[in-house]
């Protein structure tokens, strides 16, 4: 068996089972046929932003109208197991949050490998032994405080979200034909890792192999992913167009090019979903420096209901079901809290208007990050769709979308000094939170991930480079940014264990510095999550 892929880190309980020879012989087909249009991807990416930093605006692409205007295609839709998609839960998984998802009443179930997983190699591997047992009806968990769980009869579909086509596996060490090594591509492993394990009990259990596909930028990474689900349906002998695919349109560049990325994966492909919070942080990040007119208010006025988001979600509604796709709603932010019930019903409120906001528009489901959520948002889809399991037939010939009103960002809302302390606040203490390996954590009564701490300090960088003034006149600078985190510092509590130092060397590293990372974790994650050991195993 032809495998080059070395696994770099020390192994764990029950790894061998997800790290056999064969699946690391999978993994190493895949990088054989794919890593090398990885990085060719990777790289338009980068010349696509400098050219949005030195002025291009982005467009619908003249050179793929024919696509956009056959109306005769339609994409595959959804597999069985997913007719029904009016609410789905997302979290890490971890085992308890597995069953908690598992046991939450939701119709489908987002397991996150990436924005709300912190990718520690124990988290990573675990999480694939999650899914391995959830899958085969043998998990469970015990806490530390001796608490049991265990799932129920009725579960949601598992739609698994494997990490972006940025993102490296450092724990896996692919050498190429020429004898290049590299850190592995965490897509392809947590792709891999979970087809190869997973897509034939799926198929067996009447569901299939399905995926979440994160941060993509244009139909051509849409390409990529489809020849990866071709090539990987025929190594397993499954019959093509089993996979099945739902694109999060969470970048700007992507909302240009909804109709080209069904087009390109329309073989698998289920629907588009609305991931609001990295949408909003991809355009701070690529229009950071263009000036006054691209700088926004305090995130919490970056409200659904403003006009540039409004256009990117009915453009997403009337494109999915003009194509047979479904369209699935974004995330709200707030989250239930046991112990203040006037937060509960704060919550609750925004959540019923944040979907009832959604299903009137014609989404066919959305998102909640907590179970308590769930009846919240299914009232709100019921109300609309009663027995239906979708409205696709809602065509919203009404929405007229042009690339003005999706740039559009002209917000009323000012920044304010509490804006930029809740920037630096959140930041921080999800950046220690991540740091431990928990990545998604509720902080002020929201749930923070990746993606939600990608705009606080996206946005207090903007603001520095920009020289904004805020409302109570007070200019954000480096030095203010300082004195601010200085103070946040002061009032935190700290633990035995904790990573608030390397948090904070990390806050300035990605938010006070000249250059600007194209993601926070990307830095962090190759400073404080690889676990340095010899080559344990090479086939």
């Amino acid at each position: 068996m032809n495998n080059r892929m070395e696994i770099t880190a020390d192994g764990g309980d029950r790894y061998d089972e997800i790290l056999t020879p064969e699946a690391l012989h999978f993994l190493t087909r895949l990088h054989d046929q794919f890593a090398g249009r990885r990085h060719e991807r990777l790289a338009a990416r980068m010349h696509q932003r400098k050219a949005i930093d030195n002025g291009r605006n982005l467009k619908f692409l003249p050179e793929t109208s024919a696509i956009r205007e056959d109306a005769s295609w339609r994409v595959a839709g959804a597999g069985p197991g997913l007719e029904d998609r009016r609410v789905e839960i997302t979290g890490p998984t971890d085992r308890k949050m597995t069953i908690n998802a598992l046991n939450s009443g939701a119709k489908v179930w987002l397991a996150d490998q990436e924005d709300a997983t912190s990718p520690t190699w124990a988290n990573v591997i675990g999480g694939q032994l999650s899914l391995f047992d959830a899958i085969r009806g043998q998990i469970d968990y015990i806490s530390d405080d001796g608490k049991e769980y265990k799932v129920g009869e009725s579960t949601p579909t598992i739609v698994m979200r494997p990490r972006g086509w940025h993102l490296v596996e450092k724990h896996l060490r692919f050498t190429d034909r020429a004898g290049l090594r590299a850190p592995a591509s965490g897509s392809l492993v947590d792709f891999g890792l979970y087809f190869f394990h997973n897509a034939k009990e799926l198929i067996a259990g009447g569901t299939g192999p399905y995926f979440y596909l994160p941060k993509l930028e244009n139909h051509l990474e849409a390409r990529l992913w489809d020849d990866v689900f071709t090539f990987s349906e025929n190594a397993l002998g499954i019959p093509q167009g089993t996979i099945r695919a739902t694109v999060l349109i969470e970048t700007i560049p992507a909302a240009f090019e909804m109709e080209e990325i069904l087009f390109e994966l329309k073989d698998h492909c289920a629907g588009l979903n609305a991931g609001r919070w990295d949408y909003i942080f991809s355009i701070i990040k690529n229009f950071r420096g263009r000036g006054a007119s691209f700088v926004l208010p305090d995130r919490s006025r970056i409200t659904m209901t403003v006009p540039f988001m409004r256009a990117y979600t009915e453009l997403l509604v009337s494109t999915c079901h003009k194509r047979g796709a479904y369209a699935i709603g974004g995330m709200s932010a707030f989250i239930p809290n046991r112990r203040d019930p006037e937060v509960t019903e704060r919550a609750l409120a925004q959540v019923r208007d944040d979907k009832r906001r959604e299903a009137t528009d014609g989404f066919d489901g959305t998102w909640v990050a907590h179970p308590g959520l769930i009846d919240a948002a299914r009232s709100e889809f019921d109300a609309v769709l009663g027995d239906r399991p979708n409205q696709l037939d809602r065509m919203r010939e009404d929405v007229s979308v042009s690339a003005e009103d999706l740039l559009d960002l002209r917000i009323q809302g000012e920044v304010t000094d509490a804006g930029v302390r809740a920037n630096v606040s959140i930041a921080v203490r999800y950046l220690e939170s991540w740091l431990r390996g928990v990545g998604a954590a509720a902080i002020d009564n929201l749930m923070e991930d990746a993606a939600t701490a990608e705009i606080s300090r996206s946005q207090l960088w903007q603001w520095i480079h920009q020289r904004v003034v805020t409302a109570e006149g007070n200019r954000i600078t480096v030095k203010s940014v300082e004195a601010i985190l200085a103070e946040v510092v002061v009032g935190l509590e700290r633990s035995t264990g904790d990573r608030l130092d390397a948090a904070i060397e990390v806050f300035r590293e990605v938010t006070l510095e000249e250059d600007f990372p194209t993601f926070l974790t990307l830095g962090a994650y190759a400073r404080y999550l690889i676990e340095e050991r010899p080559v344990l195993a090479v086939a």
